[in-house]
């Protein structure tokens, strides 16, 4: 039995695909084993992708795989309400239209978006009366410190 190096196993899969009549050229996919972990999931999904995917599809198809595992919590499947982030690069999340092999990474997080509420006339008057929330608070502790340390 022939041992494999670390490095044939990271490199990704050559699947031949059919003849296509552009330029009269073979065209080879590459294709990858990819894992998304979902936030706020027990566990990653695993599932294979072209590396000319577009982002989008990738979370799409995680979505699709999520549901059809039963898992929890359940997400839903409109992909404009989810992000993609590469685990090994910045903290931006991945463009919908971008292909999914151009960050170069196999390990992804999948996020809901933060939609914030819209304001009521209520909650603006509450609001309003309290003051300004979190500046009020934070004036007040630095006032509140200010005085004990001058006393």
């Amino acid at each position: 039995m022939k041992k494999s190096n670390v490095n044939e196993k990271m490199m990704p899969i050559q699947v031949h695909s059919k003849k296509l009549n552009h330029n009269n050229n073979n065209v080879k996919k590459s294709r990858f084993l990819i894992t998304v972990n979902v936030l706020g999931s027990a566990g990653p999904i695993r599932f294979l992708v072209n590396g000319n995917d577009l982002v989008a599809s990738v979370i799409d198809t995680a979505l699709k795989t999520f549901a059809r595992e039963g898992r929890l919590p359940v997400l839903g499947f409109d992909v404009d309400k989810f992000l993609l982030y590469c685990a090994n690069e910045g903290s931006d999340a991945l463009s919908p239209s971008e292909q999914i092999g151009s960050c170069g990474g196999r390990n992804f997080l999948l996020c809901k978006k933060h939609l914030q509420s819209q304001m009521t006339e209520g909650r603006a008057k509450t609001v309003a009366e309290k003051g300004s929330g979190w500046k009020a608070w934070l004036n007040k502790s630095f006032t509140f410190k200010i005085t004990t340390l001058c006393h």
